[in-house]
């Protein structure tokens, strides 16, 4: 009995520890606006390219959670010098919880901008993804097994710039051979205007000459 009592002790005592552990329980953001009390992160954590996900947010006043924030609040993303546009949320089954879902198509940081006005209180928060508020995007090729060496959006646009520039440079050589073969057929064709009107005024000579002859 003694030793059960030490094992569950034990146990609960690493479950405190592991809940209050920073960055364990939860990779969210918490923050405070006003009244309400936030927290706001990926859905689905660790987030990965190319995988569904979205922007969630938990969000109470007075310790009671919000359940009424229709399309009051939006979020916007940023990656880089990117923004997308306004996103509004929509509910989950747990009361209080939201999210606004896409697709993050490139591995780094992102941030989230929460604007809106709510019961008269402004939004205007910002967060962007790190250690003190949660993960960055990660590339979908370090978490699969057997591990594909998928490439990346730079490498998959350079392959598109080269094949685009490459197909410019057949175009302009078949253009160029098309206007030559114009050309050549256009040199052709008058060639063979002057040569017929060349002949044609010979035999006018000759019908001439041949009548003047017999007169």
């Amino acid at each position: 009995m003694r030793i059960r009592a030490k094992l569950a002790g034990a146990a609960l005592l690493s479950t405190v520890v592991l809940a209050l552990s920073p960055g364990i329980a939860s990779a969210h953001a918490q923050r405070s606006v006003g009244p309400f009390d936030l927290e706001i992160g990926f859905r689905d954590e660790p987030a990965y390219t190319g995988q569904p996900n979205a922007v969630f947010l938990d969000l109470s006043k007075g310790g009671k959670p919000v359940t009424d924030l229709g399309d009051a609040l939006t979020v916007t993303l940023g990656f880089g010098e990117q923004t997308s546009d306004a996103m509004v949320f929509d509910p989950l089954e747990v009361p209080g919880q939201y999210q606004a879902p896409f697709v993050p198509s490139q591995a780094g940081a992102y941030a989230f901008t929460l604007s809106g006005t709510l019961d008269g209180v402004k939004f205007d928060l910002s967060l962007t993804s790190g250690p003190k508020t949660f993960d960055d995007v990660q590339d979908i090729a370090g978490a699969t097994f057997p591990q594909v060496q998928y490439p990346s959006n730079a490498e998959l646009a350079a392959r598109v710039e080269a094949e685009s520039a490459r197909t410019a440079k057949g175009l302009a050589a078949v253009t160029a051979a098309a206007n030559d073969a114009s050309d050549t057929a256009s040199s052709a064709r008058t060639a063979g205007i002057v040569g017929i009107a060349v002949g044609a005024a010979g035999l006018i000579v000759a019908v001439v000459a041949l009548t003047r002859k017999r007169a």
